[in-house]
């Protein structure tokens, strides 16, 4: 049997959080905590952290379906990599609007020959 959003809608409810890329993931959300002992200073434990994601082709047909658990989210790998840094301070293109700036703030040099 196929399900498609209404059917997903009247099941599960409206989702957590939507995006639209390629096909539509709608994504579920459930978290549930409890008060712990007094001695823990009433931080709170995490019980289930439950995640579906739901995937809907463009006619709107669930076509995939992932359900990950807390101890499935420990597992993720995270990337160490970095992104470089594209507008660093000492471009072409700041220093150039610096010195324009300094011009329009003092055209005759004035401010700076005391």
């Amino acid at each position: 049997m196929q399900m498609n959003t209404n059917d997903v809608i009247k099941l599960i409810g409206t989702p957590s959080t939507k995006s639209t890329f390629d096909n539509d993931l709608w994504i579920y959300l459930e978290r549930k905590k409890t008060a712990s002992k007094v001695t823990s200073l009433g931080r709170e434990k995490m019980l289930s952290n439950n995640v579906l994601v739901l995937e809907f082709d463009k006619k709107g047909i669930l076509v995939k379906k992932d359900f990950l658990v807390m101890k499935d989210m420990n597992k993720l790998k995270l990337s160490k990599n970095k992104t470089a840094v594209i507008n660093k301070k000492d471009t072409f293109i700041s220093t150039f609007m610096s010195s324009l700036r300094q011009k329009i703030n003092d055209p005759l040099g004035v401010k700076g020959a005391k």
